[in-house]
């Protein structure tokens, strides 16, 4: 079949594209811990490569795959998780096969492909069901009230103490203290609401959340103790790019509004910051305490 030069770069790149989700998913697949998953990936790694082999009778060439995309796809899928690896994949190369349409008058089988394509994307939605994920509120919980709780805090304590030692000494103390209560808090609400998660996964997941986010926000007080309002600004930055971080994440591997995610804590977060700022100029000057 002779093709014009506009259709045959498009059949160039989805051929580009299946010979490296073949790549992807057949590494994917020897990681993954459930036999019964490792095989519907491997199924999908299959149909891949079948897809490739279909579009190459059309362009008469061999396409190599994109190395740099199959060891990306691949890291983030081990590091962050395979359901997060998978859903940016595909939301990644959602565009690519909106265009299989354009060709399918052309070359017939660009319909199947699709169609197929699409049950692949049921099948990964349905096999999707990872630990991080299920214990995802979990992290909320830890993150959403650290966030919350110690940016109002550093700022009501840079204002009434003024001195970074102190502020990160009184932040330290607060923080370490909250997390452990927040943790038992999540192992005692788990355990009540009888659900398949673990009460002390759980706990462990609010409680780490919690910490590494008192460490984030109160490092800037340690590293220059003497630029306090500096470190509250660097603080208030960290919690906002740790909200973006996160609700990123989710937003992806859920399939949720990041940007409604993202406005309602960041709003929350630096709104209490911002009281708990004015609310410690009032306390200190009542006090009449200078540090």
């Amino acid at each position: 079949m002779q093709l014009t030069e506009d259709i045959r770069q498009k059949v160039l790149i989805f051929q580009r594209t299946e010979i490296t989700e073949y790549h992807i998913y057949s590494r994917l697949a020897k990681k993954i811990g459930s036999p019964e998953n490792a095989k519907i990936i491997q199924q999908i790694a299959d149909d891949e490569l079948r897809h490739y082999h279909g579009w190459r009778k059309y362009s008469g060439q061999e396409i190599p795959p994109d190395r740099f995309k199959v060891w990306f796809y691949y890291f983030v899928s081990l590091v962050f998780g395979f359901t997060f690896g998978v859903k940016l994949m595909e939301g990644g190369e959602a565009a690519a096969q909106k265009k299989y349409a354009e060709i399918a008058g052309v070359i017939p089988e660009a319909a199947q492909f699709q169609h197929e394509e699409n049950i692949h994307e049921e099948q990964l939605i349905g096999m999707l069901d990872e630990e991080r994920l299920r214990y995802a509120g979990s992290v909320v919980l830890g993150l959403n009230d650290a966030l919350v709780e110690l940016t109002g805090a550093l700022a009501g304590l840079t204002l009434a103490l003024q001195n970074g030692k102190l502020i990160a000494l009184s932040g330290l103390i607060t923080g370490i203290a909250a997390s452990l209560s927040m943790a038992a808090s999540e192992y005692l609400s788990t355990r009540s609401e009888k659900t398949d998660k673990q009460p002390v996964r759980a706990a462990v997941y609010t409680g780490i959340a919690y910490i590494i986010t008192v460490t984030l926000l109160v490092l800037p007080y340690l590293i220059m103790p003497k630029n306090f309002y500096v470190d509250l600004i660097i603080a208030l930055t960290t919690s906002v790019i740790i909200i973006a971080v996160f609700n990123y994440y989710i937003s992806v591997a859920k399939g949720e509004s990041f940007r409604a995610r993202f406005v309602e804590m960041a709003g929350l977060s630096l709104s209490v910051a911002a009281f708990s700022f004015i609310i410690g100029y009032f306390i200190r000057m009542w006090l009449g305490i200078e540090v």
